[in-house]
């Protein structure tokens, strides 16, 4: 598939090169994630294999299936961001989509450093000229314009704290009490949902609930755990249909 952006023919090979060929890409990148975005989300279907955002050099993007060829002429984009597209709010699948095509950006434009020998001076040169653009994930969430507003926000749902709550979001319908930072429309809950959220703990270290951090709960036992206790990101919990957690699985070998 030409998704490698045809690199046989096109070798970036000073700093000012690999920089031009990150802003085509990210151009292209924001592109479906801003003016393009509707064409964009039709085209990333759940239903559809694994599909990956590739931005080109000439500003255009792409939604197209991985690399079959292994290791890819290039690094690849973030597999199968079509998967989650439906579990979560349209605005926190497109923040976390922009996140891993930043991830990408950067690590193209390092392959390129490192496969075309740029020493530590231009490796660095290189960085600060990426580093003087907004990311992509800036852009989608308007962070660029109102970084300082964004600051005062995060108490409440931002783009980057909504984000980890969108497995307990997905559970809400089979666990009511799914643990998330309080908003105003929950505090009508009955007070026994107050009492949870304060005695809360961890199944795995004990410790108290705290609204900033991500949290899941076992399907299981129903016992609620620190994300890092048990080594699942608010990424992985995505894909979960079902959690158990860690004890839950052991007990399945009993007969």
């Amino acid at each position: 598939m030409e998704g490698g952006g045809g690199g046989a023919q096109y070798n970036p090979r000073t700093v000012e090169e690999v920089f031009r060929d990150f802003k085509g890409r990210r151009a292209g990148m924001i592109k479906a994630l801003t003016t393009d975005v509707e064409e964009f989300y039709q085209q990333c279907d759940p239903e559809k294999e694994n599909l990956c955002l590739y931005g080109f050099p000439n500003e255009q993007w792409e939604v197209n299936l991985p690399a079959e060829e292994v290791p890819p002429e290039l690094p690849e984009p973030a597999l199968g961001i079509n998967f989650a597209r439906d579990g979560m709010q349209e605005k926190d699948w497109l923040s976390l989509v922009a996140v891993h095509s930043d991830a990408w950006l950067l690590s193209v434009a390092f392959y390129f450093g490192a496969r075309f020998g740029f020493d530590k001076a231009d490796r660095k040169r290189l960085f600060n000229m990426i580093n003087d653009l907004p990311t992509i994930f800036e852009v989608v969430t308007g962070a660029a314009k109102k970084q300082t507003k964004e600051k005062s926000s995060v108490s409440n749902h931002s783009s980057n704290k909504s984000k980890s709550n969108s497995k307990t979001q997905e559970s809400q319908e089979k666990h009511p009490k799914a643990l998330q930072p309080k908003d105003e429309e929950e505090e009508g809950l009955e007070d026994e949902d107050e009492d949870e959220h304060g005695e809360t703990l961890c199944g795995a270290c004990g410790e108290n609930y705290a609204s900033d951090e991500f949290w899941i709960c076992c399907d299981v036992c129903e016992k609620w755990f620190h994300g890092k206790c048990v080594k699942i990101t608010p990424a992985r919990a995505e894909h979960i249909k079902q959690y158990k957690c860690p004890s839950c699985s052991n007990k399945r070998a009993r007969p």
